[in-house]
């Protein structure tokens, strides 16, 4: 228990520290985003209309309301004729980087790495071996996550590749160490 605890503890920081080096340091994290052009009144317009935080989606249409024939087909068009997209929103500002989000992120490393170790203990077989079977762990988040939001959301492929470029090396990094310090399971 003692070396799966330990793992715990240096994969997450070790899936925190990659974090850091590849969103502070490597190029391709910064080709994710862009400024919005003519910030000044896009922001003046979301603040006199968006009162509440969220997760807007335009063109919007309720789904849960089944719409008739005629609203799906006004929405088509709007979709079609675009703009089409996605807007994270909070309307009143914070710090940049508070220590909160820091921790929180920290804490959402550890428990990844502890998932990791909890692999990492039933599975029989050689260190590379085992480090690689949990790189694949990375390898499916980013399958699932950064390739859905590209295909759904519109996420530009750069982005969606940095996403995954980012998760997979976290995986393979903390794995490797994990697979180092937690033992394969005794085979009887």
């Amino acid at each position: 228990m003692k070396r799966i605890l330990l793992a715990t503890l240096l994969g997450g920081l070790i899936i925190f520290v990659w974090g850091s080096i590849h969103h502070m340091f490597l190029p391709i994290s910064s080709a994710e985003f862009s400024g919005l052009p003519n910030e000044e009144a896009v922001l003046e317009v979301l603040a006199e209309n968006i009162p509440e935080p969220g997760q807007y989606f335009y063109p919007w249409i309720d789904m849960s309301q089944q719409p008739s024939d005629a609203e799906m087909e006004a929405w088509n068009e709007k979709h079609r004729n675009g703009p089409v997209g996605i807007l994270l929103y909070r309307p009143i500002g914070g710090e940049p980087m508070p220590p909160t989000m820091m921790v929180n992120e920290f804490l959402s490393n550890i428990f990844t790495a502890l998932l990791l170790a909890l692999i990492a203990a039933s599975l029989a077989g050689s260190w590379l071996k085992r480090s690689m079977l949990l790189s694949l762990v990375g390898l499916f988040a980013a399958g699932a996550i950064s390739f859905s939001t590209w295909n759904w959301f519109g996420y530009p492929f750069i982005g969606m590749v940095s996403e995954a470029l980012e998760v997979f090396i976290a995986a393979l990094l903390a794995g490797m160490l994990i697979a180092k310090l937690v033992p394969a399971p005794k085979m009887q």
